[in-house]
């Protein structure tokens, strides 16, 4: 477990112990960064890869090269941000949430978790757009006094996680080593956002009207999320080929990373996008809070979802088409794609098991699943 850091002018955050539960944990894999460096590192490392997203689809990542204690000071800052009262952080609520925006504030309470007693989720969000030029950054005081740092760790997420995993992505499928690079370029307009999580507790009452679940099995809509260890066990993730739910455990010095909807789409569901949900915590850590700090890459916005059709392993193994193709559909753009799943998803008032919500069709030639 990380050691707490003091951080000047943010205080400690302190990571609270580790259940001692015995938990069913998946077994996932672990792409170790230091073998990135040599010509046959990257080919092992490209063979894990495409291993976990084609069974688990989460993995771990370690030797990232982005020190701990930078890691603490981003807990700390979501902190801060969650302390601020309910008044300050609504003015920072986006203009257009029910039609899919999603920079800034996204207050708790948007969805109905228990239709009988109309027990609502307690999910609060905070979302940093990219520092490419094309985004406004207006933010309270506590994320403004620290924006430079924030860019400064956003930008290492991009340049020390998520190129290598596009280079080692090219690499499994016998492409050229830049070919998804090139199409998440930093420099270019994609809606790739950092984002402060808190999950609010629930009393174990509540826990169980609600099924012991606060947020439902879904996938995410772009390229790879990140999400960095933190000790309060509520991820769940289902096998790709058993359909069974694990948990995912925390691991020290590491980010849990998952595949998402866009690199499915690119690789005609050979790359599976990940079914993922958040349970209820184990009884020895429910009484506290949940605080995540994730980052979500997506492609550029002009770039078309169309299946790879350069990838030789794509065409030996018969992954061709995809969900539009085969329909016959126009191909989605990325920032198409993003802001119709992102208005399905921001949908107001939605009470749990709406089956007609949960297998919507998002757009022409793609609806979406129940997976819980």
């Amino acid at each position: 477990m990380p050691v707490p850091v003091p951080v000047p002018e943010l205080g400690q955050f302190n990571f609270v112990q580790e259940t001692k539960e015995n938990l069913d944990w998946a077994d996932l894999v672990t792409l170790d960064f230091s073998k990135y460096g040599t010509p046959e590192g990257k080919k092992e490392l490209a063979q894990e890869l495409i291993r976990a997203v084609r069974e688990d689809g989460f993995f771990y990542v370690k030797n990232f090269n982005i020190p701990q204690e930078q890691v603490n000071r981003q807990f700390s800052l979501g902190k801060q941000f969650y302390d601020l009262p309910l008044e300050e952080k609504l003015k920072y609520v986006p203009e257009g949430l029910d039609n899919g925006a999603f920079n800034g504030y996204v207050p708790a309470g948007r969805r109905i978790l228990d239709p009988t007693t109309g027990l609502r989720d307690r999910t609060e969000i905070y979302n940093i757009p990219k520092f490419d030029g094309f985004f406004t950054h207006n933010h309270p005081a506590i994320i403004q006094d620290h924006l430079n740092e924030i860019k400064e760790f956003a930008q290492a997420l991009h340049s020390e996680v998520l190129d290598p995993l596009h280079i080692l992505l090219a690499l499994a499928l016998e492409l050229p080593e830049d070919y998804f690079t090139n199409i998440h370029r930093y420099e270019r307009k994609s809606e790739d956002h950092f984002r402060y999580m808190k999950y609010t507790k629930y009393t174990p009452e509540e826990n169980k009207k609600i099924g012991g679940l606060w947020g439902g099995g879904h996938t995410d809509l772009g390229s790879w999320t990140l999400l960095f260890r933190q000790p309060v066990a509520a991820l769940q993730i289902r096998n790709h080929k058993t359909g069974e739910w694990k948990w995912v455990k925390p691991q020290d010095g590491t980010l849990t990373v998952n595949a998402c909807d866009a690199l499915s789409f690119l690789t005609g569901g050979y790359v599976k996008s990940t079914i993922h949900r958040v349970a209820a915590p184990p009884k020895d850590q429910e009484h506290v809070d949940r605080l995540g700090i994730l980052y979500f890459s997506r492609p550029n916005n002009d770039v078309k979802l169309a299946t790879v059709a350069e990838s030789p392993v794509l065409q030996r193994e018969g992954y061709t088409q995809n969900e539009f193709e085969k329909s016959g559909n126009p191909v989605p753009t990325m920032e198409e794609w993003t802001f119709a799943k992102q208005k399905w998803q921001r949908t107001k008032n939605v009470a749990r098991g709406d089956v007609n919500h949960r297998t919507a069709q998002i757009l022409p030639g793609f609806r979406e699943k129940a997976y819980d």
